[in-house]
């Protein structure tokens, strides 16, 4: 099975599940002061752009500011290792990746338990991954890109947005079904990788889209292929990994709102009742699909489930790729 093969399966099954009903009110009205956000990633790339989205329409259904903490590095262990240690009241909140929560604890020993130490308020996005080469390579197709990759095995590099996450388990996965070899260079995030594709460091990146887009768009990186069962809209010309001859690589990024395990559920329930209301924005909507980015719903319940079920799956993928933890 694919890093998201069974997204819409669970989805679908997630959804047809009861919602958990709101808890009772507060004693005191929460917030009632400033929230931090923690984005466990580099500045400038696309969890990024979800946080700082997510913080503005929070703030406006909170009534306080949110703000933006970036605490990159580690496979997203130190900012989810920082929000899994703060004070349960709500005010330390983390956006939150399959790597932080569930990968990078089952690649290494982490000081931080990425499922049970958390309450999920909700699943806010999923974001598909690109393939795209810098153009100065000479590939065109993924049909070269493999020639290439076979006729110089472990040459060509890729850049991910570090290790254990979606996109390096995606590249990693999509090695395996095309049978090559690939130089990993990881990266503190999205945005430090497709720099150095840009500037030739690296011959590749398997980012999600919107980190990568602009670029595309200015001709600067070549998308060669979606890994998702269909194409992008965005770019409904590039083919999707399946379709250019290389199925069963598909890989998606999903973000969680996620508060430090304790955190009262009235609390953890405003919190996701406040995501739902916000992806009904139009100005919202607009601004994440048109980088790529598919909006969710889930209930506090709904959400911790889907975490679990990323567990299982990712516990397979690992062991297939030899990359858990010994």
């Amino acid at each position: 099975m694919s890093i998201r093969r069974s997204l819409l399966k669970r989805v679908v099954a997630l959804a047809a599940a009861a919602a958990v009903p709101a808890g009772p009110a507060l004693a005191g009205a929460y917030p009632e002061r400033p929230v931090t956000l923690v984005n466990p990633y580099a500045a400038g790339g696309p969890a990024d752009l979800v946080a700082r989205s997510l913080a503005r329409g929070l703030e406006a259904r909170l009534g306080q500011p949110v703000i933006v903490e970036n605490k990159p590095g580690g496979g997203a262990s130190i900012g989810t290792g920082f929000v899994a240690r703060a004070k349960p009241d709500g005010y330390t909140l983390l956006l939150g990746t399959s790597a932080g929560h569930v990968v990078t604890p089952l690649m290494q020993k982490t000081p931080y338990d990425g499922v049970g130490g958390f309450a999920f308020g909700a699943i806010v996005a999923v974001q598909p991954i690109m393939l795209a080469v810098n153009p100065e390579r000479g590939i065109k197709t993924v049909a070269q890109l493999l020639a290439r990759a076979r006729a110089e095995p472990g040459k060509l590099s890729y850049g991910s947005a570090g290790v254990g996450g979606a996109t390096h388990l995606g590249a990693e996965q999509f090695q395996q079904a095309a049978h090559i070899s690939l130089n990993h260079i990881p990266y503190a995030g999205a945005a430090p990788a497709v720099n150095d594709a840009v500037g030739g460091q690296v011959d590749l990146v398997m980012l999600n889209l919107s980190a990568i887009l602009p670029f595309i768009k200015q001709g600067r990186l070549l998308p060669l292929g979606y890994a998702a069962e269909q194409r992008s809209p965005l770019l409904p010309d590039v083919p999707t990994l399946a379709e250019a001859g290389v199925p069963g690589a598909q890989a998606a990024t999903w973000y969680s709102l996620a508060a430090p395990a304790g955190t009262p559920a009235p609390i953890v329930q405003q919190l996701s009742d406040a995501v739902r209301a916000l992806n009904q924005e139009p100005a919202y909507r607009d601004l994440l699909t048109q980088q790529g980015i598919s909006l969710m719903a889930l209930t506090p319940a709904q959400a911790q489930a889907y975490v679990e079920q990323d567990r299982v799956e990712m516990r397979a993928l690992l062991g297939r790729l030899d990359l858990l933890a010994k």
